[in-house]
């Protein structure tokens, strides 16, 4: 099982893989550890990361990048309108009323929606860590901004589906840091002691995000959360794209943001001049090349002019950091220390307002780029079987607070309750008790639209079918688990029917329907009633995955009991029967299944179509290649091995072949590729085959009359009657004899041929020929010039084997450690002591 985090950020992404027991950040094809987040498209394929970053000034209109902000947004929503304007490629509505980005692809106009280009990036990102890991990736975790409502989440979650991801948690930017600095740290207080409170500030690209998370010895909780989706290191570069065009336009009479491609080259110098403003306070220079018009443009800037043009914007960053502070009711004091990460962290003027806000030192223990995609490991590799890492249970928040709205008979209007406040604890689930006798919907919502960054609070319709009244014709009793999951996702999870079979005495049926206060408290004291209830609900009980009951037991307790008595008050016997009822979902722009299975079928055809290209483009570039390496050999390392009149009507073929590649060969299917390469080996593999065979015969001869030398002296040596060889057969060895004069021979009469021979000819004997003809000579004669000599055992020996036996029993040991060959022929009384001797 694969364990990947995947950081999807606004500008770059990064993947962390778990391997070799760590996590480690795995680099691309290009050995660069971030891949840009730009998906570019052709006449013939699609590129992305840095191959489409590189084509965002030629192909401008054509990439795409920044499309992670209109993730589960209307094409109508207002940032997008906003956002319009500013973007070089173009925006569409999709049928279904979402946002779409039109482009040219395969040489049609097409609309592909968020999710589409995001899944093309993650698909990307897959096959980053599938080179890193050597195996298929599928289980990931992926980050998402805290700020994310429930319809960008689920797009997100959409876009991993149609990338072929099983995401296991979309997890909060911070939190994924905030797992990242604490599962390492030693020294963290123990569970019954005062937590480590760590405030973490994660400036990014498009972004700013503060959380504050209390640390104990395996655990982390998130005690709030405060951010700003406007505040980024882009709106700096904004800053000084839009000081620029206005230089420009008075200094060179230039209207930049009529030509999107002067506006692209624009921003890429701006975001290069806020980096080095970073570092140096000096004045530093601008200067672009053939601009607009073929005019060339120059300026300069430095630190204290940037500052200045950004005060609006550095008056913002302090706003989320006092919105925490009110939050979690914390004083400075508390607060144990400050991580910063994120690439517009490196900014002087923003660690400079955060430091002093914070009256303390900034810590930057982590990688400023690296630790969201490395905390996303992590927490895949607490949820992964295949890995063992030390335990440490991660508790995050609710960013908005949600309520439910239903239509309520009693007041015939509409109630409403709270379920979850801002920053209650997630993953978290809850139960509220409805009476009713009839279907009925809730509806829920975000409860505080104006610190929404969203502008349609709504998070969907929940419809509760088959409900029936009891068989006395009262309301039956409904109940309803709502549940916010770790991707932190809002849904009605399970809908329950109470049938009471059997009434005690005495007890009367509660009140049809209830205020929406009562309803609130009912809610806890259902959760409380469930517990105790005991076998009836052992069943819906069972539902509930440890964590959630972890989760509820921690938070529900203290206000279930202080509400102990009306528990205590229904303990008259009751026998209920449990009814699974069916909820029917409308989400707000949810993706509709049939959409979603057409655009994973869609995926898989483009990425068929990529590899398609890919090999196009390779056989195209192994004829340019073949053309080229050949031309060089020709007059180099080839030049002695092909005859002149070869020579020059081979060159004159690589010659037409060159022109055709760049003239009508230029876009041609892969078999005329394939072809045309076949054809130029067929002229060129003669001449290489001959170069190869000079280089590899004296070799294969050399090795061949050593053979014959070796086999030879052997010979002359038994007929020289030496003692080594006066064991072996007389006909055996005429054999060898007869063996070695032939191939002798052989060898001989094909040298002398070859010696006849030019090099640009072919060879008159093959070095595999030459090898062959050593196996088989090695093969007649080896197994007989090396067969062993018998062994013959001297008649004496015998004789000092009985005059050396034990004596007087205490020897025997000796005698036999000392010769341990004649132990084998000792006489018997012996012999038993041999398993003695083994065991020592």
């Amino acid at each position: 099982m694969s364990v990947v985090g995947f950081d999807v950020g606004f500008q770059s992404c990064y993947v962390a893989v778990a391997r070799a027991g760590g996590i480690e950040t795995a680099a691309n094809e290009y050995s660069d550890r971030c891949t840009p987040s730009f998906v570019s498209f052709g006449p013939r394929n699609r590129s992305i990361g840095a191959a489409a970053k590189s084509q965002v000034v030629t192909n401008c209109k054509n990439t795409v990048q920044g499309f992670k902000r209109f993730h589960g947004r209307a094409f109508s929503d207002p940032y997008v309108q906003a956002a319009k304007s500013s973007l070089v490629f173009d925006l569409a509505q999709m049928p279904t009323g979402t946002t779409g980005i039109k482009v040219m692809y395969m040489e049609e106009e097409k609309v592909f929606s968020i999710e589409q280009v995001t899944a093309m990036l993650l698909t990307k990102l897959k096959e980053t860590a599938e080179a890193a890991l050597k195996k298929p990736v599928a289980d990931c975790v992926i980050s998402v901004p805290s700020f994310f409502t429930d319809a960008e989440r689920r797009s997100v979650m959409d876009a991993a589906q149609i990338a072929g991801l099983n995401c296991l948690r979309l997890m909060n930017d911070t939190t994924a840091v905030a797992l990242a600095y604490g599962i390492y740290k030693q020294d963290l207080p123990a569970p019954e002691e005062k937590p480590r409170i760590v405030v973490f500030v994660d400036i990014g690209h498009a972004a700013y995000q503060v959380s504050v998370c209390a640390f104990n010895k395996g655990k982390l909780k998130v005690l709030g959360s405060a951010f700003d989706p406007e505040l980024g290191g882009k709106d700096f570069d904004e800053v000084l794209v839009k000081y620029f065009c206005e230089e420009f336009a008075q200094k060179y009479k230039l209207d930049v943001r009529s030509k999107p491609r002067a506006l692209v080259r624009l921003y890429q110098e701006c975001e290069k001049l806020k980096k080095l403003m970073s570092a140096n306070s000096s004045d530093l220079p601008l200067n672009i090349e053939c601009f607009m018009n073929d005019i060339d443009v120059s300026s300069s800037l430095n630190r204290a002019k940037f500052e200045e043009f950004c005060a609006e914007l550095l008056a913002k960053v302090e706003v989320p950091l006092r919105s925490i502070m009110e939050q979690t009711r914390l004083k400075k004091d508390d607060i144990y220390a400050v991580e910063i990460i994120g690439g517009a962290s490196r900014i002087p003027a923003i660690k400079e307002r955060i430091s002093k806000f914070f009256g303390k030192e900034l810590s930057t223990t982590l990688n400023l780029d690296e630790a969201v995609a490395r905390g996303c490991a992590l927490q895949c590799a607490i949820l992964s079987p295949a890995f063992k890492v030390r335990e440490f249970s991660i508790t995050d928040v609710v960013p908005y607070p949600i309520s439910l709205k239903w239509t309520s008979a009693a007041d015939e209007g509409i109630s409403d309750c709270e379920v979850f406040p801002k920053n209650h604890a997630a993953p978290f689930s809850k139960v509220l008790t409805f009476y009713r006798r009839e279907p009925f919907s809730l509806e829920a919502y975000y409860n505080n639209p104006k610190e929404l960054p969203y502008p349609d609070p709504t998070i969907g319709q929940f419809n509760i079918q088959k409900v029936v009244p009891q068989p006395s014709g009262e309301s039956a009793k409904v109940k309803v688990k709502v549940r916010v999951n770790v991707h932190g996702v809002f849904s009605v999870s399970s809908a329950t029917l109470v049938e009471v079979l059997k009434c005690a005495e005495g007890e009367e049926p509660m009140e049809t329907d209830i205020p929406a206060k009562e309803e609130e408290n009912k809610m806890q004291v259902d959760q409380e009633g469930q517990k105790a209830q005991g076998d009836d609900q052992k069943e819906h009980a069972d539902k509930k995955s440890d964590t959630e009951d972890m989760e509820t037991s921690a938070e529900d307790n203290k206000q279930e009991e202080k509400k102990n008595e009306p528990p205590q008050a229904k303990k008259a016997k009751v026998k209920t029967k449990m009814v699974d009822l069916p909820i029917e979902n409308s989400l707000h722009w949810q993706l509709a299944s049939e959409s979603l299975n057409l655009f994973v079928e869609n995926e898989g055809k483009m990425i068929m179509q990529d590899k398609l290209e890919k090999e196009r483009n390779d056989a195209k570039n192994y004829v340019e290649e073949y053309v080229y390496e050949m031309r060089d050999k020709l007059h180099g390392v080839l030049e002695n091995f092909v005859s002149e009149a070869d020579r020059d009507s081979f060159s004159l073929k690589l010659e037409d072949t060159e022109n055709w590649l760049y003239e009508e060969g230029e876009d041609q299917q892969k078999h005329v590729y394939v072809d045309k390469l076949a054809e130029l080996k067929k002229l060129g593999e003669p001449i290489q085959n001959r170069y190869i065979e000079a280089e590899e015969r004296p070799k294969a001869l050399d090795e061949l009359g050593r053979q014959i030398q070796q086999y030879m002296k052997v010979v002359e040596a038994y007929k020289a009657k030496d003692e080594l060889y006066d064991h072996l057969d007389e006909l055996e060895m005429m054999k060898v004899e007869k063996q070695v004069n032939e191939t002798m021979t052989w060898m001989n009469n094909k040298m002398n041929l070859q010696s006849k021979q030019s090099l640009s000819q072919d060879p008159v004997v093959k070095a595999q020929e030459i090898q062959a003809k050593t196996k088989e000579l090695y093969s007649a004669c080896n197994h007989i010039v090396t067969k062993p000599k018998p062994k013959v055992e001297p008649p004496k020996e015998e004789t000092p084997a009985e005059q050396n036996g034990p004596v007087n029993g205490q020897e025997g040991s000796e005698a036999q450690t000392g010769n341990p060959e004649k132990g084998q022929a000792a006489p018997e009384h012996t012999g038993a002591k041999l398993p003695e001797m083994d065991i020592d």
